[in-house]
């Protein structure tokens, strides 16, 4: 029998919200396992680099991810080193965030501090630069 409980307040559970992440990030997981970007044609191109012919911050990072899932790591770097690099890091804050919300009743956002957030634009900043130089 289902809980009669409201969604609304199951999400904003700690264990729902992230047994909903883990699942969707399963899902994603499959889908680049199953489909890799270099083989499929139906994963968005990047506006940026259909129009302006240049890279941004993200471009590749559908294939380093799925170069990654497929245990191809230099492959990965070479796609886009910057996800590449920041994955472990994503993964470990959300696992950190998700570990202290756990004994919370209510689940909140992250919020990085100021610095994290800085440094993080600066360094997209100077990866786009980096990688349109003509070589």
């Amino acid at each position: 029998m289902l809980p009669l409980t409201p969604l609304r307040s199951r999400v904003t559970q700690p264990g729902y919200a992230a047994a909903l992440f883990l699942i969707a990030a399963t899902a994603l997981s499959a889908l680049l396992i199953r489909f890799p970007p270099d083989q499929y044609a139906f994963y968005p191109r990047c506006p940026i680099a259909t129009y302006l012919h240049l890279q941004c911050p993200g471009c590749g990072a559908t294939r380093a991810l799925s170069a990654l899932l497929h245990g191809h790591l230099t492959q990965a770097l070479q796609l886009n080193a910057l996800t590449t690099l920041l994955l472990p890091i994503a993964v470990l804050y959300a696992a950190h965030h998700l570990w202290r919300q756990r004994h919370r009743k209510t689940l909140t956002w992250p919020q990085p501090p100021a610095y994290a957030t800085y440094t993080l634009l600066a360094t997209a900043a100077v990866f786009t630069i980096a990688r349109n130089l003509p070589r």
